[in-house]
């Protein structure tokens, strides 16, 4: 419109004056007003745009920017449809081979070390404990910080991929991760350990919403739903990889090396390392491949596009033996630059900020609300699960407490209302000892090693505590009178291979396994049943496994549960996945994930919270919610749109 408004400039008053004449009857006069009309305009300067475009619209016309905009709009529609359909039938024409295959196991990997670092810290926290000497709040804030930061990276990386580029957002969130993983695998001070994770999970945090808005822009229509079925595997994988190497690695204690008192290195930082690897290969593997050329059409990078295109469909038709298959695209169709549809704010008024700041906040209402029921029940009961089998153990061995007077076999008891006086407590290793309401008077504490051990409202008199790692955060509510502390221990050194229950590593295990014949079905059946009966039959299916857990009341029928649940929900996962690749455009694709991971970690965070405070107390309201949540995820995901033939925006 502006080389129209330019002619008419050039053709004079006369021509400027029949401005519109016959396109939508705007006459706009330029010869000068009468006096009567001089003096109505005084009266109302600076009211007549509003006045006339109050009036159109009351008079049902439309104002010319309405009608400009909404051209603008069909025009932009009109090309992105016409490149989608071309896309298309470009990716058909390259074929699916090789090198959608060498892309598969690439992002795979990194797929697989989002997996393995949901596990690390809480499988390097028994023996973690020791070395760094952690607290109970300690212990929480390092497993909170792990969700918290792949939280904040998943909504970062999202929106830098779907500006900057799906291959150089995931190069560098992964070497993020390698670096800071590494860093923390040698941090002998809970500072620098917390640190480390936290920046560790920041740049694993945007591998999910990459890897998925990147593979599907290589797969055609027919092909995607499936193989980002398969795709979702490696996370399964990654479980399985944390479980085998935790339990193989972090029992052997002794695997590792001193160098005096200041530097440890157990085999909990060699679990850390190799829990690494996953990302490291994914890192160097990455190097080789292309940026999307749907990213690089949407972003005027037509030649780019072009050349990889090139690639994709020589390497696949060269691997089928069929070299001689000529790539005859000549010419892509290039969409103008559409103006965002989620922002109001124009250009004129609004700053980037603003702009970037309405853009996010629409998807994540949009995101919330089609998944957060789902979200909260999955990751409330994943963390409930872990935790009542934790409670059944508590009760199992509180069962085998003993109450008697004191005796140097100090495990498993508890010491009500005791009095020790004059006694030496000498090369002594406690565990799960409570003393409570005792007197400890002239007593020597020398070479105490000790874990899960507390003095609870105990007055302690004239006492020596000498080379232990009795610290202040174990004597709860104690009176000390002339005690001293001399020479701690500089780390909490009782960790043996009987230390590490094998049980942890068993469930993560078992419940990594069990999802896979719940992935192996979604992705036979994506295509033939559909994403969204896939979701809400998961859904609903999984509602009625919950109740179940009525009849639970051991730690055998907890994990044989946790398994069923697992196996049943993931294919609602896996459809989500599908979905939410097909219903957001490329340019905010990677961001729709980064707003739905970021929503499905503050849903384990606020799960972690919520229903571990119903452990041991009761079942029926963690049951209660997740039936409620996932029957209203399950009828809300059956509205909806089936994107089975839908070409990617």
């Amino acid at each position: 419109m502006s080389h129209q408004y330019n002619t008419y400039q050039q053709e004079g008053v006369d021509s400027y004056g029949s401005y519109g004449e016959g396109g939508g009857g705007y006459d706009y006069q330029a010869d000068y007003p009468s006096q009567e009309e001089d003096a109505a305009s005084d009266v109302t300067e600076g009211h007549d745009e509003e006045d006339q475009m109050y009036e159109g619209e009351y008079q049902g016309i439309p104002h010319p920017d309405e009608v400009k905009a909404a051209q603008r709009a069909a025009r932009v529609i009109s090309e992105l449809e016409e490149l989608s359909q071309q896309y298309e039938e470009i990716m058909e024409d390259c074929g699916h081979g090789k090198f959608q295959w060498t892309l598969f196991i690439v992002l795979g990997l990194a797929l697989m070390a989002d997996g393995v670092e949901c596990f690390v810290v809480s499988f390097a926290l028994p023996s973690a404990e020791k070395d760094l000497c952690l607290s109970n709040a300690d212990k929480g804030m390092l497993g909170l910080i792990v969700f918290l930061s792949m939280m904040a990276g998943a909504f970062l990386w999202g929106g830098l991929a779907d500006k900057v580029g799906r291959r150089r957002c995931l190069l560098v969130a992964l070497a993020i991760n390698c670096v800071f993983a590494f860093l923390s695998s040698f941090a002998q001070g809970y500072g620098f350990f917390l640190f480390f994770r936290l920046l560790s999970g920041i740049g694993i945090g945007g591998t999910v919403p990459i890897v998925y808005s990147y593979f599907s822009e290589f797969l055609q229509m027919d092909k995607r739903g499936e193989h980002l079925s398969w795709l979702c595997m490696f996370w399964m994988v990654g479980g399985i990889y944390a479980s085998f190497t935790a339990w193989g690695i972090i029992p052997r204690y002794g695997w590792g090396f001193s160098m005096g008192t200041e530097f440890q290195f157990h085999s909990w930082r060699v679990f850390i390392l190799v829990a690494a690897l996953p990302a490291i290969a994914s890192l160097v593997g990455l190097t080789f491949m292309p940026e999307s050329p749907r990213f690089l059409l949407e972003n005027a990078k037509h030649d780019e596009a072009w050349m990889i295109l090139k690639q994709v469909h020589d390497t696949n038709w060269r691997a089928k033996g069929q070299p001689e298959k000529v790539f005859t695209v000549t010419h892509i169709k290039a969409p103008k630059t559409a103006e965002d549809e989620f922002i109001e704010i124009q250009s004129a008024t609004g700053t980037p900020v603003q702009r970037w700041a309405v853009r996010s906040l629409t998807l994540c209402k949009l995101v919330r609300k089609r998944y957060s029921l789902y979200c909260n029940s999955y990751y409330g009961l994943s963390v409930w699960f872990p935790d009542m089998i934790k409670h059944l153990q508590y009760e199992e061995n509180l069962s085998k407490v003993k109450n008697f007077h004191f005796n140097f076999s100090l495990e498993n008891q508890i010491h009500k209302e005791g009095e020790y006086i004059h006694d030496k407590f000498i090369s002594i290793e406690i565990k799960s000892v409570k003393f409570e309401d005792s007197l400890f008077e002239d007593c020597r504490f020398e070479d105490i090693r000790s874990t899960d051990t507390v003095f609870e409202n105990c007055t302690i008199r004239s006492t020596v505590f000498y080379n232990t790692d009795l610290w202040e955060e174990k004597f709860i509510d104690c009176t000390m009178e002339n005690t001293s502390f001399e020479h701690n221990k500089l780390g909490c050194h009782l960790d043996t291979v009987e230390e590490n229950d094998v049980l942890i590593y068993l469930v993560s295990f078992l419940g990594s396994l069990a999802v896979l014949p719940g992935n192996i079905i979604s992705a036979l059946f994506m295509e033939k049943i559909g994403r969204v009966k896939i979701i809400g039959g998961s859904m609903l299916i999984s509602a009625g496994c919950t109740f179940f857990l009525f009849l639970s009341s051991s730690q055998s029928a907890i994990i044989a549960l946790q398994c069923l649940f697992c196996g049943v929900s993931v294919a609602a996962w896996n459809g989500i996945e599908v979905v939410t690749v097909e219903l957001y455009p490329t340019s905010k694709r990677a961001t729709a994930f980064g707003v739905l991971n970021a929503l499905c970690k503050l849903a384990a965070v606020l799960g972690s919270s919520i229903f571990a405070s119903f452990v041991g107390i009761t079942k029926a309201v963690p049951i209660l919610l997740s039936f409620t949540a996932l029957v209203c995820g399950g009828l809300v995901a059956l509205k909806l749109p089936d994107t089975r033939e839908k070409v990617l925006q």
